[in-house]
């Protein structure tokens, strides 16, 4: 029986692509650089925003990363002022997590977000109990996809890997809850293509949050 369920946030519990694309854009065109239109924001996510400014810039023409430095301060300060841009829930997440509460079950957030920029996302859509714990980059542990986050959440709720589910939208999410030990959940509505997801054989594959409340019946 699963007694915890961990969420990537970015993709999984929130559609923030407008965000993100919107960021990385302004952040782009500080130097010169056309925009970066959605799909390609969707495949440069979900590994922190050192590696989005990383990508972006490569895909911009500056293949030598000679603004790097600089693109990630600016980077940095434009999404603090952007982080909640036309951010929404996913279609059903609500009624899944109203569900899950429901249950007892234990609800994390683990993000490579940085830690006050999640809060601030999470804080914006949901009301305050809804989630036990939320961990973002900054607080001291690896950035997925090593599992270190994943595992301390765990531990936290006082639960094994094997009685949690992980949920997330990308390669990412896939490899962390594999390391973990624990069984993923990928689901389809977020940055990531089901033919990508499917080839790290999650234990699931949803397509809608309700497809997956048929395991704790």
């Amino acid at each position: 029986m699963y007694k915890c369920c961990i969420f990537d946030m970015d993709g999984t519990i929130l559609d923030t692509i407008e965000s993100l694309s919107h960021s990385i854009s302004l952040a782009m065109a500080h130097f010169g650089y056309g925009p970066v239109d959605e799909a390609h924001t969707k495949q440069f996510v979900g590994d922190g925003y050192k590696k989005l400014v990383e990508r972006a810039l490569v895909y911009s023409g500056d293949e030598t990363l000679s603004h790097y430095e600089e693109a990630l301060l600016v980077y940095e300060e434009i999404f603090e002022e952007n982080c909640i841009y036309k951010i929404k829930p996913y279609e059903g997440i609500l009624e899944l997590l109203g569900f899950l509460k429901e249950k007892g079950i234990k609800i994390g957030i683990l993000t490579n977000k940085n830690q006050e920029r999640a809060e601030e996302c999470m804080d914006t859509c949901f009301e305050s109990d809804y989630f036990d714990l939320i961990i973002g980059d900054g607080i001291g542990v690896f950035l997925k996809p090593n599992p270190e986050g994943a595992l301390f959440m765990a531990e936290t709720f006082h639960v094994l890997p094997s009685e949690c589910l992980y949920f997330g939208d990308t390669n990412t999410d896939m490899q962390t809850g594999i390391h973990a030990g624990m069984d993923t959940v990928a689901v389809t509505w977020g940055f990531r293509d089901r033919k990508e997801l499917e080839t790290f054989q999650p234990k699931y594959i949803i397509d809608h949050p309700e497809k997956i409340k048929y395991v704790f019946e």
